[in-house]
């Protein structure tokens, strides 16, 4: 059974830095992406960040330059470095992947990010 686990958030201020990680599990296939996504009360969830196995990643233009996504194929880890925080990043961060299998977005519980003073 897959799973994904996120950890890592918590309450940051203005211009501080966190490091969100997903643990995975249950995967015997190769995932050619990996996803971050995020959901502020209230408000849809957006996409955040992907990383490609065939090399190189991608950012929402509102994070590009202080987030980092990488993934550690050893551990089946994804990290979201995320640095210079803002009160609008403020929101409920989720890993996320494409189940080819059954044809779903697969994610996990999702770990809450605070940015205030």
């Amino acid at each position: 059974q897959v799973q994904l686990v996120e950890s890592g958030g918590g309450w940051v201020q203005p211009g501080g830095s966190l490091r969100l990680s997903c643990a995975s599990s249950g995967i015997d296939f190769s995932v050619p992406a990996w996803y971050w996504y995020r959901q502020p009360a209230g408000k849809q969830h957006e996409w955040v960040a992907q990383w490609y196995a065939s090399g190189g990643t991608l950012y929402q233009d509102s994070v590009e330059g202080r987030f980092t996504i990488s993934r550690d194929n050893v551990k089946n880890m994804i990290y979201l470095e995320m640095n210079s925080l803002m009160p609008e990043d403020t929101a409920v961060y989720y890993c996320s992947f494409y189940n080819h299998r059954t044809r779903t977005m697969e994610r996990g519980q999702g770990t809450q990010v605070t940015v205030s003073t």
